[in-house]
């Protein structure tokens, strides 16, 4: 059994319950940033799949994915996107690198 159960995804609409204010402001932003604006749908479900990726949701892998389909985003697409994220990823942790040589560049003079 995984600690993730794919059939809590279908729960997510339930976190108003503790909170209702603060969970119906969260669904009023989500739903606001997801219409069509600048950018389309099809490209904002890309870009929730990249994002869902580098921050290791499977809920969001789950469904951004399946949205993803529904828009007719290809495979290769969704995997060129996952890959933008991962060298996202990579990059900022490689950058932070810098701030370990400025440390040790200091601690050796």
């Amino acid at each position: 059994m995984s600690y993730y159960d794919p059939k809590d995804l279908r729960k997510f609409g339930q976190i108003t319950q503790w909170s209702e204010s603060l969970g119906e402001k969260f669904f009023e932003y989500y739903n606001s940033v997801f219409k069509e604006g600048a950018l389309t749908a099809r490209e904002k479900s890309l870009i929730a799949l990249a994002v869902a990726h580098t921050e290791m949701c499977p809920y969001c892998i789950d469904a951004y994915t399946k949205d993803g389909l529904e828009r007719g985003i290809t495979k290769n697409e969704m995997m060129e996107a996952v890959h933008v994220g991962a060298a996202i990823k990579s990059g900022a942790s490689l950058v932070h690198g810098v701030m370990m040589m400025n440390k040790v560049n200091k601690l050796d003079s």
